[in-house]
């Protein structure tokens, strides 16, 4: 069985055999919202470590802890019914609404003499209209009698200071309110526009307004406070201003973004749109609306496409032109197999078609055109992925670190790998790519920028203009094909984990707009992140204001 995407397929491993010698299959890494391929040793290296399937069980019992299926959860564990009771405690008890826990790479991991194997974890838990609560853990997992693994179940291994004797506490202090505009002086209210709890609780705050609160930890029999684990809001803000927060956003924008976001059937996703010309964020939506802003914040692989990322890195170097025939085999081996959606293959291609309709074997066939770190160094230079971003809300900026392996190199060509992005930062890349020019995203007027990077070279651009309109009118993103104005777009599906379905991702400019979207298990991107991106772009105009 092998799992299929614009970007990546692997075979399932086989069940390990009683003897642990033998060839240790790099195993996909899956976490609840995103996904980033294994890390550390390239598949099918050798090697005399953990046992790969109790890697896969802890990663399984991480993506149902976070997607609240709690009871899955504890039947992962050598206590089912506890556990799920603690996990539910805790998360409700402390008002936790989409965490994301995320598994440490392969490298981490350790076993001890006894036979556990230990897998640290990091968990990032937003807490309702506060933010978010970060810390670090490790699941202990143990072979059992049938030669399955499970989590050897103990209290601390939800947070390692959770005992018999200490729990979680959430205290919570209202401050005075202050207000939050959009960028024509209208006000802002997360009653209205839910995804924006989280955006404006925080700018709230950084304005001396907003909830304050903590996590503390107590005696579970005095309930005396032993020690403030969290801290949310700024206690050193003072008092709340009375001059609103000003930001970028667009509340007609925000509002078709999260009406847009309907069409995610339910499923965990996150949407940005921002202006090319100057980076300002017009709108940041999130599904479920409270909670972690996936938009900003998320973790994923971005699949095929950060392919224009890639064609940048190729165009730059000369290494390929547009019209160049860059054949587009049905499988391609580099340590492992990859292959293309539906295992499709299209002898005599060009690069130009290859981009069109997301040919992975293509693009890792033209993996030896780069070193090894330059794909890293485009993607940093030109495009800002992994500077420093001070956009005015808590973001993560993005990671394209140079491959360990040939296996790496080619799973990086396609958006995989080890290269992590979120909507903000692929909505960035897109506005770049049509524009020629990094500019630094912002939600507030006053945010810092202190990024540096160059410009794309003009007839770069206008081939990836090129290449992402015929992605529209010839390619994967048809389902855009009937809007308005001059659309150009790039689909991306992302493997996530033999337990988990593919996230699909859809990049697109029209105007002075750039949109990126992610639906968490959405699929494919034309046919997960396709509608939303169409329902935004249909209801709302080519150059906003």
């Amino acid at each position: 069985m092998s799992h299929t995407g614009d970007d990546i397929v692997h075979g399932r491993r086989t069940p390990r055999t009683a003897l642990r010698a033998g060839v240790a299959v790099a195993v996909v890494l899956a976490v609840a919202a995103g996904g980033s391929w294994a890390a550390g040793l390239g598949p099918f290296a050798r090697d005399e470590g953990p046992d790969p399937e109790a890697l896969t069980q802890a990663r399984a019992f991480l993506a149902d802890w976070s997607a609240d299926r709690l009871d899955a959860a504890g039947g992962r564990t050598t206590d089912p019914a506890g556990a799920a009771e603690i996990l539910e405690s805790f998360t409700a008890g402390l008002e936790i609404s989409g965490p994301k826990l995320t598994a440490a790479p392969r490298e981490k991991v350790t076993e001890g003499e006894d036979g556990t194997v230990t897998v640290p974890f990091t968990a990032k838990m937003p807490v309702t209209g506060l933010g978010t609560w970060t810390y670090r853990s490790a699941l202990p997992l143990r072979e059992q009698d049938d030669g399955g693994w499970k989590v050897d179940w103990r209290l601390s291994l939800v947070h390692p200071r959770l005992s018999d004797t200490e729990k979680f506490r959430l205290e919570r202090a209202e401050t005075g309110t202050v207000e939050v505009t959009d960028r024509q002086g209208r006000t802002l209210s997360a009653g209205k526009l839910p995804s924006l709890a989280p955006i404006t609780a925080h700018l709230a705050g950084t304005a001396g307004g907003g909830p304050r609160g903590a996590v503390q930890l107590v005696d579970r029999a005095t309930g005396e406070v032993e020690r403030t684990e969290a801290e949310f809001g700024d206690e050193s803000a003072g008092p709340a201003s009375d001059e609103p927060v000003r930001t970028t956003l667009d509340a007609d924008w925000q509002a078709a973004a999260e009406r847009a976001l309907g069409e995610a059937d339910g499923k965990n996703a996150a949407l940005v749109a921002l202006r090319v010309d100057d980076g300002e964020v017009l709108a940041m939506a999130n599904n479920p609306a409270s909670g972690f802003n996936r938009a900003a914040s998320g973790t994923y692989a971005p699949g095929s496409t950060f392919k224009i990322v890639t064609s940048g890195a190729l165009l730059l170097k000369g290494a390929v032109a547009p019209g160049d025939v860059v054949d587009c085999p049905k499988k391609l081996t580099v340590g492992k197999e990859f292959t293309n959606v539906g295992d499709s293959s299209y002898p005599g291609a060009t690069f130009r078609e290859d981009f069109a309709r997301s040919c992975n074997t293509a693009f890792i066939s033209l993996r030896g055109e780069l070193d090894d770190g330059e794909l890293g160094e485009v993607a940093r230079k030109y495009f800002g992925v992994g500077q420093e971003w001070h956009v005015g809300v808590p973001t993560y900026d993005g990671a394209v670190p140079a491959p360990g392996d040939e296996t790496e190199k080619a799973a990086a060509m396609i958006g995989q790998g080890r290269v992590q992005a979120n909507p903000l930062i692929m909505a960035s890349v897109t506005a770049t790519a049509v524009s020629g020019r990094f500019h630094q995203p912002s939600v507030t007027a006053d945010a810092e920028d202190g990024t540096s990077t160059e410009p794309l070279p003009e007839e770069v651009v206008t081939r990836l203009r090129e290449m992402m309109r015929a992605t529209v009118t010839e390619g994967s993103a048809t389902m855009l094909a009937d809007l308005p104005g001059e659309v150009g777009a790039k689909t991306g599906t992302a493997e996530v984990s033999d337990d988990q379905e593919n996230n699909g991702w859809l990049v697109a400019h029209r105007g002075n707009v750039a949109v990126a979207c992610v639906v968490e298990e959405g699929l494919t991107g034309g046919g997960g992140a396709g509608p939303v991106v169409h329902s935004l772009l249909a209801a709302m105009p080519d150059d906003p204001a």
